[in-house]
């Protein structure tokens, strides 16, 4: 019994016709027709009544169906999983994420995920989240770090909540202490070190400033996050970033919270949700998604 002349019988069994069903499984008629009569053969038994050119099962084929179309699923199955681990060991993912989560979050899990799957190429592309929710949803990027919420709603996306993380203000060691924390208040004695227009970091603090009562005054303005916590330790003035990088920048920053309720930013992970990501990419975001300790 070979796998063919199963795939040729439930076409036949599923169309009630053999042309169509040649046609559907992309072969000519008479080869169809001489594989189920060479199947029907093997097992001994008509699976067909041809009465005046009505297709029907007999018995024999009512039993074969269910059994010939599970043994066709699970070649399928078979065939996926097959691919999938291929896709494990080769490929590429794209992966978009704000500049704040490439300096913080991303960089020991792309390790651990490199450690594990060599074979994978990772693509990053850098970007706010209006850029990034505009690229997955082109298709251009496979998986995104974006904050939330998102600029504009869309309901082509499925987002997954990964981290709550506090906000904190940085300043250069060697300018007066702000003290053990903070209020966004306070802010307005200080000029800032502001990022970009894109930066979710610039809009949620001038958004914050605003709501304090004042218009926030900036130093320098228009920097990535790498250049904007150099002007800080320069001593160009105060930043806000998240904890996460404030602790990655070690001793030549001085960080300092901010008073309760402080700012709090959420970082999600996204994709569409009209097309599964790449097996290699729902591995990365399996990690992502786990706690530390279990990646």
């Amino acid at each position: 019994m070979q796998f063919q002349q199963l795939l040729y019988f439930v076409a036949v069994a599923e169309t009630r016709h053999f042309t169509r069903a040649a046609e559907q499984v992309h072969v000519s008629q008479p080869s169809l027709s001489q594989q189920v009569r060479a199947l029907e053969k093997e097992l001994g038994a008509e699976l067909f009544s041809r009465a005046r050119g009505n297709i029907a099962l007999t018995d024999a084929g009512e039993a074969l169906l269910p059994l010939a179309r599970r043994i066709l699923a699970d070649a399928d199955t078979a065939r996926i999983e097959v691919q999938e681990l291929a896709q494990l060991r080769r490929g590429r993912i794209r992966l978009g994420a704000t500049p704040s989560v490439c300096t913080g979050l991303l960089p020991e899990v792309l390790r651990a995920f490199h450690d594990q799957h060599p074979g994978i190429q990772l693509l990053l592309e850098e970007g706010g989240s209006h850029d990034l929710v505009r690229e997955l949803a082109r298709g251009a990027l496979d998986l995104a770090l974006v904050v939330l919420p998102l600029p504009s709603p869309s309901p082509a996306l499925t987002t997954v909540e990964l981290l709550r993380e506090d906000l904190v203000v940085v300043s250069s060691p060697d300018a007066p202490s702000l003290g053990k924390t903070v209020r966004v208040a306070d802010l307005e004695q200080h000029r800032l070190v502001m990022f970009r227009h894109g930066y979710d970091l610039r809009e949620l603090t001038v958004a914050a400033c605003r709501a304090a009562g004042f218009e926030p005054d900036f130093a320098v303005e228009g920097g990535e996050m790498d250049a904007v916590l150099g002007f800080v330790q320069a001593g160009l003035g105060v930043a806000v970033v998240p904890r996460m990088v404030a602790e990655r920048a070690g001793r030549g920053l001085r960080m300092t919270p901010l008073a309760r309720p402080g700012l709090h930013r959420t970082i999600a992970l996204a994709h569409r949700s009209d097309v599964a990501p790449p097996r290699a990419a729902r591995e990365l975001q399996r990690m992502l998604l786990a706690p530390p300790g279990v990646r």
